[in-house]
């Protein structure tokens, strides 16, 4: 499913960073040009969007849009034409900046331009600019196709009402716009990586951990706990029930004695670069960084996905992003001209079992995935179950007609088959590059829970359905269909 209009995106700087802004555009259905003169970039942007292929669309609980056209520009001219939004990210450099910024409002007027830059305020990327109310900070955090943060930073020289539109633009392409209200070196999250990192320089120059053991403090204790609850919530907690008070109280008194050595800096020199990169290489030098991108991409969604289940911290967002993106799916539905595609997943390592292939259960999972997308689109969601009411599988058939290995992508289909006011038949088939790798036939109840026993279904999912029904009746009807599900062909 995609939307009506197809909006662009220009990409300038096509690095780790602006490759991953690219993949965000493009996995939500926008076209995106990028302009970058290195004749690399072609290759580099295409090893960033394979591995975001491979791992946004398991974040999301209904179908991804049809991907956007990607474009490799000659001239940021030729980028920036028609764009809909400008995303700057060239090197750390401000004088660079300014001539791209000067070029870009060369060509095109009126377009608002964010700039990935995590060292320079917006005031500072204005300076000259031809029209600097539509320049800004849209600082994001790697891998930005994962990630929902971008931290929105203008200046008193920002178009206030631009960034309002910015934002509802990032929060259609899945991501938390963190509008800072005053502009500050570093932004906010920056300023506590800095800390962080500056502390963790001083522990490893003195002799008091290694790399390998700062980051096993971090990530075996607190920064499970920021990830969900960041510092203040986390904090409150540790308050007991007298809450935060009771922590200030205990604890603030420690933040007058000398553990720390934030304020000062250990000499960068090559020593203690050769000390930081010796101890990297043994901690992690055995993976290439393409796998520690695929490592960390996998460890995002599976945490990612427990916060979604649970409605909580960046799980919002990723709920929040199905629910606009199924807002305006129903006419798109409709107009499909085959069977309508209600999922997109990846095939995760703990789907496969020991003959390197998707497990059974999986493609069973995967088939409940669509279907459980086609109920929400007919109004039978948890809303609708918390009401006493749901749709039960009665009978299932699974055809299994092909292999489906660690990566692939797979995509589930629902053809209507039947409905009754009690009965719904479907045909889900689960698709690799457009080929079967297994069908599911299923016929669903409808139920009313507290009886226990079959009732007839509402008028309003009986119609959603049933113009489901009727947009397939021209379609052939499976050959497979029938075969085991317990009604006649």
């Amino acid at each position: 499913m995609g939307t009506s209009v197809t909006k662009k995106a220009a990409i300038i700087g096509g690095g780790v960073i602006g490759g991953g802004w690219a993949a965000r555009f493009l996995l939500n259905g926008w076209d995106v040009a990028i302009f970058d003169p290195d004749p690399e970039a072609a290759r580099k942007v295409g090893e960033v969007l394979r591995n975001a292929r491979a791992a946004l669309p398991a974040l999301s609980d209904g179908p991804m849009p049809r991907e956007g056209r990607l474009s490799f520009a000659g001239t940021i001219t030729e980028a920036v034409e028609g764009a809909d939004y400008i995303q700057e990210s060239v090197s750390e450099r401000l004088d660079l900046k300014h001539r791209v910024f000067a070029q870009i409002q060369q060509s095109v007027s009126g377009v608002p331009i964010g700039s990935s830059t995590s060292g320079f305020k917006p005031s500072e990327l204005q300076q000259g600019a031809a029209d600097p109310s539509m320049i800004f900070v849209a600082h994001p955090f790697n891998p930005v196709y994962l990630l929902p943060l971008a931290e929105i930073v203008p200046s008193v020289a920002t178009d206030a009402a631009m960034i309002d539109r910015v934002k509802d633009m990032l929060r259609d392409i899945g991501m938390f716009p963190l509008h800072i209200r005053k502009e500050i070196d570093a932004h906010i999250a920056d300023r506590f990586l800095e800390a962080v990192w500056r502390e963790a320089l001083w522990l490893v120059k003195d002799g008091v951990a290694t790399t390998e053991e700062i980051d096993e403090a971090i990530r075996m204790g607190f920064g499970l706990r920021w990830g969900q609850m960041g510092l203040f919530e986390t904090y409150r907690v540790a308050g007991g029930e007298a809450g935060m008070k009771h922590f200030m109280a205990q604890f603030g008194p420690c933040l007058q004695w000398p553990w720390t050595r934030l304020t000062d800096v250990p000499e960068f020199n090559d020593e203690l670069v050769d000390l930081i990169a010796g101890q990297s290489d043994a901690q992690s030098g055995h993976h290439t960084i393409r796998e520690l991108e695929r490592i960390r991409d996998q460890n995002l969604i599976g945490f990612l996905r427990v916060l979604k289940e649970r409605n909580w911290g960046a799980g919002r967002v990723l709920l929040e992003h199905d629910a606009r993106r199924r807002a305006g799916a129903d006419q798109t539905v409709l107009a499909e001209p085959g069977p309508v595609e209600f999922a997109r997943m990846t095939v995760l390592p703990g789907w496969i079992d020991y003959n390197g292939h998707m497990t059974e259960s999986r493609y069973l999972f995967a088939s409940s995935e669509t279907a459980d997308a086609f109920l929400r689109w007919i109004g039978a969601d948890l809303d609708y179950v918390k009401s006493g009411f749901s749709y039960y599988t009665a009978e299932t058939h699974i055809r299994h007609l092909g292999e489906a290995k660690v990566g692939d992508a797979l995509t589930g289909t629902v053809q209507v088959l039947m409905v009754d006011e009690k009965r719904i038949h479907l045909f889900i088939r689960l698709l690799r590059d457009g080929t079967e790798v297994a069908t599911v036939e299923q016929m669903l109840l409808h139920v009313d829970m507290a009886a226990g026993k079959a009732c007839a279904a509402p008028a309003a999912i009986l119609a959603r359905v049933g113009a489901l029904r009727d947009a397939h009746a021209g379609l052939p009807r499976p050959a497979a269909a029938g075969r085991a599900i317990g009604v006649k062909p």
